[in-house]
């Protein structure tokens, strides 16, 4: 056989196979593959914007790039990591102060997408049916590749229940949202800036010791939070004030807090400059209502 005749039958071979594999990977899940790095620096972008409007105005957009992407690509894990993050952070960020009950809604999305990714990562049961003692199995067998899934979907799951908490098949649910959380402080207590210890000091510093509230173990999250971070991400100040010093009734606390994070430079955190950006606008509306609070 001759090369000339070898390389006509791969060329007929190709030829045979091209249905197939445009039939296994379509059009479609060929751009969505090569979308994802752009998905990437999209996200790293948007977390260094300092204008508020404008984040606003471009958050649902990329959302519903990612939703399209996921389309194609229902089974990648980090598009579906993807949305949950960012419905959490625009629910959060924009939507919740002024419209609770849409907030819900999209916090419930995200949580949808992040239980997606958690049976990817190896929780193959309905997480939210299964009981709270097969759940905490299932989740000692996951490692820290399941972390991002595991933290968007207490993360979404804990504020869909905070805008729903007079109905009682919410509150039932927080069992399994701190599993969810807990998994993710033993498996990595830096992920996404520390942002593990800032759950648990709003866990333990928002509700009185009667309710389950425990405000040295609060005080100790928040400080570990603020080391990770060397103190440059104001949620962790603007969170203490909020929930541990209004438990507390410590006024100066709560004020000074959100006086050095209103006063904070721009620049204090360049890789996170919108999620500090949205805490100094929460800071600025919760120092109005310190009379009230206090």
């Amino acid at each position: 056989m001759n090369i000339k005749f070898s390389r006509s039958v791969l060329g007929l071979a190709l030829a045979a196979l091209c249905p197939l594999l445009l039939n296994a990977c379509s059009t479609g899940q060929i751009v969505a593959r090569s979308s994802l790095a752009i998905i990437d620096s999209g996200v790293t972008v948007m977390n260094r914007e300092t204008d508020l409007e404008l984040a606003k105005a471009a958050i649902p957009a990329n959302l519903k790039l990612v939703e399209s992407l996921i389309q194609e690509l229902p089974t990648d894990r980090e598009l579906r990591i993807h949305a949950a993050q960012g419905f959490y952070g625009y629910a959060f960020g924009f939507v919740e102060d002024e419209s609770p009950e849409r907030a819900s809604a999209l916090y419930r999305r995200g949580l949808a997408h992040a239980l997606v990714a958690l049976q990817i990562a190896g929780v193959r049961e309905d997480v939210l049916a299964m009981p709270l003692g097969t759940l905490q199995k299932a989740l000692a067998d996951l490692d820290r590749d399941a972390v991002p899934a595991l933290f968007w979907a207490a993360s979404n799951w804990a504020k869909w229940i905070d805008l729903n908490r007079t109905d009682p098949a919410r509150i039932a649910e927080l069992g399994k949202v701190e599993a969810l959380m807990r998994r993710v402080l033993a498996l990595d207590e830096t992920y996404y800036f520390g942002a593990p210890h800032i759950f648990f000091g709003v866990w333990y510093g928002g509700r009185p010791p009667m309710l389950g509230g425990d405000f040295a173990l609060s005080e100790m999250h928040f400080a570990k939070a603020r080391d990770i971070t060397h103190g440059k991400l104001l949620a962790v100040d603007l969170f203490y004030a909020q929930y541990l010093a209004v438990q507390e009734s410590n006024r100066r606390a709560f004020h000074d807090k959100l006086t050095a994070v209103v006063s904070a430079p721009l620049d204090l955190y360049p890789e996170m400059a919108l999620a500090n950006t949205i805490a100094q606008h929460k800071a600025t509306m919760l120092l109005k209502k310190e009379d009230e609070l206090f």
